[in-house]
């Protein structure tokens, strides 16, 4: 029996997370290696022009990214199913009502943020591997904007439920609040909220767009005010008490929330650009990407630092420890490789600072594409470590 059978937590959803997220870094080889006249994202038709017109490189990068695109998609929805199953079991034991009423009740979060996902993942797999879909890609958007609707619903009433005790009779442990995993509940709902905001971008019809830029807007907004207080509170009782060792990853929670926050707010710009006459210049995008990214630099450097002060990596990855909270290392690698794919497509390039192609461009690119790769080996061993039979001897203690 592998460790995630024997001990399970609803942290494992940032598995289905994780390997989701690497099934975006390819298709972001499609989205700004590709060409697509016509429509903002890459779809089967401009993957099959180059496959059939194109170099062997470029071939071969196509293939790379179609190949990706389907391991960790089959991976995400697999790890999905596993979880949901693992985690209707985990609801009907007896020792649910103490986790839920402890600090960790708010991890359950983590199901509709891989849910939120999940349906992204869906989205990518039908445009890369679905000939015509873009055809009857307006009716869809209604059907997508309904079922992101349904899963923000589903968090909003998690949330409800884990503060509403709270609230009423108290019970929140702020000395054991010392990492970030309270912003949890804000990742949950920019993921959902970066769904929202597609048809806001993709759309040719207005109200389409106008609904998704309204609803996208609602929760991109909830998730940054539940994300300042959260990570307030957290920093307070880290510098007071020090800094909880197995929740040392959530430190860097703020990385992906960042990453989901700029492709919304950027589909929300796009949307209201060419709907509604907002415009904005390449300059502009330059400084907002920049201002982005710097943020997620900072925080990488700030959690790499606290990693190292407590000793995680060599204690719970490459150590005899385990830990699911470990999964929460891959989406901070993932979401600096996504943004650092914007800030040069969107931000340096659209701006004339850098030629598409060119030397500058590659070199740059070398550094998200590093970044996926590490997150590749990471998924890896951590793979080996909680899924393998009898994997991870050690357990670290329930939070």
């Amino acid at each position: 029996m592998s460790l995630a059978q024997n001990r399970y937590s609803p942290l494992y959803f940032l598995a289905s997370l994780g390997a989701g997220g690497l099934a975006v870094t390819f298709f972001m080889w499609l989205m700004f290696w590709v060409p697509h006249p016509g429509q903002p994202v890459p779809i089967f038709e401009d993957n099959f022009a180059v496959l059939t017109s194109g170099n062997l490189l470029e071939q071969a990068m196509v293939l790379g990214a179609m190949a990706g695109i389907i391991v960790f998609g089959f991976l995400n929805i697999k790890l999905l199913i596993w979880n949901l199953g693992r985690f209707a079991a985990f609801r009907a034991a007896p020792a649910y009502a103490d986790f839920a009423a402890s600090n960790a009740g708010s991890q359950v979060l983590a199901m509709p943020l891989a849910l939120a996902m999940s349906v992204n993942v869906g989205f990518l797999l039908g445009l890369t591997f679905v000939p015509g879909l873009w055809g009857i890609v307006e009716y869809l958007f209604p059907a997508a904007m309904a079922v992101f609707l349904l899963i923000g619903i589903l968090a909003f009433r998690m949330i409800a439920a884990f503060l509403k005790t709270r609230l009423a009779n108290g019970g929140f442990k702020c000395a054991a609040n010392n990492s970030f995993a309270q912003v949890l509940p804000a990742f949950a709902l920019s993921m959902i909220g970066v769904g929202l905001a597609a048809p806001a971008a993709m759309s040719t019809v207005q109200a389409t767009a106008g609904i998704a830029i309204i609803l996208a807007t609602f929760f991109i907004t909830a998730a940054l005010l539940i994300a300042t207080v959260a990570a307030i509170l957290g920093l307070r009782s880290i510098m007071e008490n020090g800094l909880n060792v197995e929740a040392a990853p959530t430190l860097m929670v703020i990385i992906p929330l960042i990453t989901v926050v700029t492709i919304a707010m950027m589909r929300i710009s796009h949307g209201l650009h060419v709907h509604f006459d907002v415009h904005s210049g390449a300059g502009e995008t330059l400084a907002f990407l920049t201002r982005m990214i710097s943020i997620e630099v900072l925080v990488a450097l700030f959690g790499v630092m606290a990693l190292s002060s407590v000793g995680y990596l060599s204690r719970f990855i490459s150590g005899t420890e385990a830990s699911a909270g470990s999964y929460a290392l891959v989406c901070p690698g993932v979401a600096m490789s996504v943004l650092t794919h914007f800030w040069i497509n969107k931000g340096l390039v659209e701006a004339e600072m850098i030629v598409k192609f060119g030397a500058s461009y590659w070199i740059l690119s070398a550094v998200a594409l590093t970044l996926q790769f590490a997150m590749i080996a990471l998924v890896m061993v951590l793979a080996r470590k909680h899924f393998a039979k009898g994997s991870a001897t050690i357990l670290a203690p329930a939070e």
